[in-house]
């Protein structure tokens, strides 16, 4: 069984930085996608960053620039570095390892999500 726990949310100024960390424990395929997404009260769940299957990199335009996603396979720990904050970033935060097995009607897709974090930008 897959569990991914978070850790790294809280409380900053705009103008600040976080690192949000994501550890996943049990069978992670090495053709996982590893991301961030993000939700903030009354709007849908967003993608942040996330490595591809083939180790592509994807940022929403809004953070393209302040946010690092990174990863330690050894780890099986994907990590978000937050730079320059604002208050639109506000949201709980979750990771996600994802991937998919097998062809045709054997074909399987494995989600996992972490249990989100809070992260709050302050003006």
């Amino acid at each position: 069984q897959v569990q991914l726990v978070e850790s790294g949310g809280g409380l900053v100024q705009a103008g600040g930085s976080l690192k949000l960390s994501c550890a996943a424990s049990g069978s992670i395929s090495s053709a996982s996608t590893m991301g961030w997404y993000r939700q903030a009260p009354g709007n849908e769940r967003e993608l942040v960053a996330r490595f591809t299957s083939g180790s592509f990199t994807n940022y929403a335009d809004s953070v393209k620039g302040r946010f690092t996603i990174s990863r330690d396979n050894a780890k099986k720990t994907v990590y978000l570095q937050m730079n320059s904050l604002k208050p639109e970033d506000t949201a709980v935060y979750y990771c996600n390892f994802a991937w998919t097995t097998g062809w045709g009607t054997s074909k399987r897709r494995y989600d996992y999500w972490g249990q989100g974090t809070q992260v709050t930008v302050s003006s």
